[in-house]
């Protein structure tokens, strides 16, 4: 076995599932996750409770969580909710979006992809990861924090130190720890950030009408509203099924802020108006909560025996759900250099720095146009200009014109499908 050693820190989705695919393929490495170690009864304790937030997984997504032997985990647990259609549209414009699968029996539908609470992955993950088959590879430290990092040189690689005193000798150390990361400071790397100066509001919804199995978005002024389907938990779901939804409705700050201020029912009723009552009324609403929105993106993915994926390396709008997807993206063109340069130098160089730039062109530039389309496209709904009559002109007419071509509505669904 060669010991050409791995360092992972931070085990949210993206860094667990890489440290997963290097495990199977029989690669040393080491994962280090700040969260303490939860028992299975702890678990099904937390997971008792909706969460009103999802992770809108694409099929790129959800193939390499079938990979690592985690999608099956999920499956079975029955806590997500497969959709087969999109549709973005917007108030008092002209035209609607609506691409995907449109079959008129639920069992004939294809799926786009699929809603998954983030605590539903990340049990199914750590069911996983400690798993006999990948033992003799793996190795798994909870509940400890990173508080020191020293770079030995090219050949030696970092000496990273816990707050318990343990210290990890590492070839190469991945920064999947988040958008604070603690790796991407160390390693003196700069952040470009974009304030949008809004807020995202987050709850989960029971609506009078069903979802269909379809991702909403309505495209506001004020921002965006995305209206996203739940799983059905407890039996009273189930006998009435695709009636709950996750919401992420984007504001500006300040009206944000004073709408966080009211009562629940005033906040659902605002919701049901601001969605046009796209599913009709709201009828129950949970778990309420906010965050800053902002985009950001690291000014280099690697250094000398160190690199970033994830919210680590990049973070974008929430408007089109795909930040957790470009972060999986992140995993598999990592492991596929890694792996592709290992190989190539007859199982002697790992990570070197010629592989890690590698990776970095692949994926930032990539990150990059993402993020600018999604902050343009929040800028031409809810920019200080969106409501300028010529731009609400030039927006009404491609939305009305794009709806029209039935192939380009093909790519789009095949686009948001990630394969």
């Amino acid at each position: 076995m060669k010991h050409n050693h791995t360092l992972i820190i931070g085990g949210g989705v993206v860094g667990a599932t890489l440290a997963l695919k290097l495990a199977q393929a029989k690669m040393p490495v080491t994962l280090v996750d700040a969260s303490p170690t939860r028992s299975e009864s702890e678990w099904q304790t937390v997971l008792e409770r909706r969460d009103a937030r999802v992770y809108a997984l694409s099929m790129a997504s959800i193939n390499l969580l079938k990979n690592v032997s985690v999608w099956q985990k999920i499956a079975k647990s029955t806590r997500k909710a497969d959709y087969s259609q999109m549709q973005v549209w917007q108030l008092n414009g002209r035209g609607e979006l609506l691409f995907g699968d449109d079959s008129d029996t639920q069992n004939d539908k294809v799926m786009l992809g699929s809603m998954v609470e983030p605590l539903v992955i990340e049990h199914a993950l750590w069911q996983r990861l400690l798993e006999d088959d990948i033992s003799d590879y793996l190795t798994v430290i909870k509940g400890q924090k990173v508080t020191q990092m020293d770079w030995l040189g090219t050949e030696l690689g970092y000496r990273v130190t816990l707050d318990d005193d343990t210290v990890i000798n590492a070839q190469l150390v991945v920064g999947a720890d988040g958008r604070s990361s603690f790796v991407r400071q160390k390693a003196a790397i700069g952040l470009d950030i974009l304030d949008y100066n809004q807020t995202a509001i987050c709850c989960a919804i029971q609506t009078a009408k069903p979802h269909n199995a379809t991702a909403r978005q309505a495209m506001l002024p004020t921002g965006t509203l995305a209206l996203l389907p739940l799983a059905d938990i407890t039996e009273e779901d189930k006998a009435r099924p695709e009636h709950w939804q996750s919401v992420v409705w984007t504001l500006p700050r300040n009206q944000a802020l004073a709408l966080l201020e009211e009562d629940e029912r005033t906040i659902a009723d605002k919701l049901a108006s601001a969605s046009n009552y796209e599913l009709g009324a709201i009828e129950k609403i949970e778990s309420i909560a906010s965050w800053p929105l902002a985009a950001q993106q690291a000014k280099s993915y690697a250094s000398d025996n160190l690199v970033l994926i994830g919210d680590a390396a990049h973070g974008v709008h929430p408007l089109a759900g795909q930040g957790l997807n470009l972060g999986m993206l992140d995993v598999q063109a990592l492991y596929d250099q890694l792996t592709h340069d290992f190989a190539r130098s007859g199982d002697t160089s790992w990570g070197s720095n010629q592989t890690l730039r590698r990776y970095e062109r692949l994926r930032r530039p990539h990150n990059s146009l993402m993020m600018h389309s999604f902050s343009a496209l929040n800028w031409l709904f809810a920019g200080s200009a969106a409501q300028l009559r010529p731009i609400q002109q030039i927006r009404n007419e491609g939305m009305y014109r794009v709806g029209k071509i039935k192939p380009l509505m093909r790519l789009f669904a095949k686009q948001a499908s990630g394969v």
